[in-house]
């Protein structure tokens, strides 16, 4: 993302004229970031502004956001997909059936589709959202492997698309899977717009959605002061302000850091007595020595105010119960997740108590195999109670919720897709 000041000769980025605390300029914003596609933010602060730059009435106009394309095409008020058909990034599957069908685009799915079209698969990866999952909103993941620097989510998925698409991989973004038909052999998965997805084998890559708080106004100010995931697209427009971040992982941690870099005070809101248990020590070596963050430990945010945007928050404490409130205009939450497997459920697929699909060995009751398990094999390590249908990354139970372990599981699962196709 640029800003108005420093692109003011950038003639092929597309323009997005909109107001601060806006849901629907975020999501934008988000979206365009998180799949690396130049834009330039207008952020009107003023009717006049509204009317001199963005050609609408004022700063409540239905109209905006307004984007204006490096053709001069303008959209008033548009969706996310809307502006990737005008891009070109919304894509139609060009086979009636694909060797491996893939769910998610994070770090799990992407290395899929990377070893599984460099190995001669018809390969088709559906997204419902932006390339890079939850690991494509971290500002920089600093243990990767062969990175010494560090890498930001959103760059490492760009280029793991790039190497999956140089193979023949087909990604298609912005579509959702919500059932499926499988049978040893073929699954079919639906999509929500009616298209339909055949294929011999298939990998659940779907990660997790991101954990709420599930407080009054949550909705209604998602996007607007609350924000889901570590920030990377928002963490320019904080400045100097004081951000509040609730969580005590590894994104959390990050997160942190690069709005730190940014000159503004961060508060970081965790439940437990520090940070040890649940972020690398390189990370809570940092924190500590950083005198723009502090952790505030035993907290729980109980509250949100605000009518149009974020105004405040309300911390209590867990071990006394005493509550405070607090000016707040940025709070990004960095919960961890829950896996979306009511699809799996409706099939009669083992999952564990908390919905993640059970795998391989941790299939074995009393020594046995669920009941429906159809073959005379045993199930393969990542596949699931239904042969053919394999889980990679943080939707499989027991996953290691790291993002090389996510890639070494995708490639995995390949390796599996490909004994499971020779036995057919």
């Amino acid at each position: 993302m640029t800003t108005e000041s420093d692109a003011e000769n950038s003639g092929r980025a597309l323009r997005l004229f909109g107001t601060r605390g806006s849901s629907k300029a975020y999501a934008l914003r988000d979206f365009l970031q998180r799949s690396d596609i130049p834009f330039q933010w207008n952020e009107l602060a003023s009717d006049a502004q509204a009317a001199e730059q963005a050609q609408v009435a004022n700063l409540r106009d239905s109209r905006l956001p307004v984007c204006v394309f490096p053709d001069g095409t303008r959209m008033e008020c548009p969706t996310i997909r809307q502006v990737t058909e005008k891009l070109g990034c919304f894509r139609n599957p060009s086979r009636a059936e694909y060797d491996l069908a893939i769910y998610g685009a994070g770090p799990a799915g992407l290395s899929a589709a990377v070893y599984g079209a460099s190995e001669g698969l018809k390969t088709v990866v559906i997204e419902r959202s932006a390339i890079g999952g939850q690991a494509g909103t971290t500002s920089r993941i600093e243990n990767y492997l062969g990175f010494p620097e560090g890498i930001s989510g959103a760059d490492l998925a760009q280029r793991a698309r790039e190497q999956a698409g140089r193979f023949g991989a087909e990604i298609l973004v912005l579509r959702e899977g919500v059932r499926g038909e499988f049978r040893t052999g073929k699954g079919i998965g639906y999509l929500a717009d009616g298209t339909k997805i055949v294929a011999h084998a298939t990998v659940c890559a779907t990660g997790v959605a991101y954990r709420r708080l599930n407080l009054p106004n949550e909705d209604r100010l998602r996007g607007a002061g609350i924000y889901y995931g570590a920030g990377a697209s928002e963490a320019a427009l904080c400045g100097s302000d004081h951000v509040f971040l609730v969580g005590g992982g590894n994104s959390a941690g990050q997160a942190a850091m690069h709005f730190a870099s940014f000159g503004g005070r961060v508060s970081m809101i965790i439940r437990g007595d520090g940070l040890k248990e649940t972020l690398s020590q390189y990370l809570v070596d940092r924190i500590l020595a950083s005198p723009q963050i502090e952790v505030l430990t035993h907290k729980e945010v109980t509250a949100l105010e605000g009518d149009q945007t974020l105004e405040g928050i309300t911390l209590t404490d867990n071990r006394t119960g005493q509550r405070q409130r607090v000016e707040a205009r940025w709070l990004f939450l960095c919960l961890g997740g829950v896996p979306e497997t009511e699809w799996a459920a409706e099939l009669g697929i083992v999952r564990d108590e908390a919905g993640y699909l059970v795998t391989g060995p941790d299939l074995l009751t009393d020594g046995r195999y669920p009941p429906k398990w159809p073959l005379d094999r045993q199930p393969y390590y990542l596949e699931t109670s239904m042969p053919g249908l394999f889980a990679a990354g943080d939707v499989r139970h027991n996953s290691v919720k790291r993002c090389a372990s996510a890639v070494g599981e995708g490639a995995m699962a390949v390796a599996f897709v490909h004994r499971f196709l020779a036995n057919q």
